[in-house]
């Protein structure tokens, strides 16, 4: 079987509000095996990169400056993955904007018609429920190193993602201790809160811009991970 791991970078969170795929990276298995063959693009969007996607993935608006349209890899593209097992994590959120890039560019494919969508995240969630399921918690349940990894990266991530697939259908689960569990069940939290009023400190809040440009970025990295952020589960408690 012809499976390909999938990753892609975009300049925000929605397409339907005209955000782009930037990159895309995918890495081939067959029998479960990796054969060394990738699939890496980058491309120039329509639009610019929100600044709060820049932050998670680093890529800028002048580093895709010179990088083709979509228009003019999309072939290759698909090309590459028809016929395959797609994997994904969080699948909804690349399968949409690719579909959406195929319609924008005249094409009638759509990823479920060329392909079997197979999405890590809800392996995930099935066999650990109640326990953070995003890509670096994985990679710490199964002892996979991404130490290299300080920031998204569509190739990237498919390469870590696939051993992280490996190991979830197929692998031997580490000894797992509890601490990673999230609000959903089972595992103690490890978050303590300072208690403020031994302390003489100076608050200084944010702004209405601040704030929202704070919550866009959670958003992208709930998106993006298929999890919530260590800032959202304080804010939860």
């Amino acid at each position: 079987m012809r499976q390909i791991v999938l990753d892609t970078e975009t300049t925000g969170l929605e397409p339907a509000e005209g955000h782009n795929i930037i990159e895309i990276g995918c890495v081939e298995m067959i029998g479960r095996k990796l054969t060394g063959r990738t699939y890496h693009r980058y491309i120039k969007p329509n639009r610019d990169v929100d600044q709060e996607a820049i932050e998670v993935h680093g890529i800028t608006n002048e580093f895709l400056a010179d990088k083709p349209k979509f228009a003019e890899i999309v072939q290759e593209f698909i090309e590459f993955i028809d016929g395959a097992e797609l994997i994904i994590h969080n699948a909804a959120f690349d399968v949409g904007f690719i579909d959406t890039e195929f319609e924008r560019n005249g094409r009638r494919e759509r990823v479920a018609q060329l392909c079997r969508v197979t999405d890590s995240l809800m392996l995930a969630r099935r066999k650990h429920p109640g326990q953070k399921n995003n890509l670096d918690a994985l990679c710490k349940r199964y002892g996979i190193d991404n130490s290299h990894r300080e920031l998204h990266g569509a190739l990237l991530d498919s390469e870590i993602l696939a051993d992280v697939y490996l190991a979830l259908t197929g692998g031997q689960l580490k000894l797992d201790t509890g601490e990673d569990g999230d609000s959903e069940g089972g595992g103690e939290s490890r978050i303590r809160r300072i208690e403020a009023g031994r302390y003489n400190l100076r608050v200084v809040g944010p702004d209405e811009e601040e704030l929202k440009a704070h919550q866009a970025f959670l958003s992208l990295l709930a998106k993006k991970s298929g999890g919530p952020s260590l800032w959202e589960q304080i804010e939860e408690e």
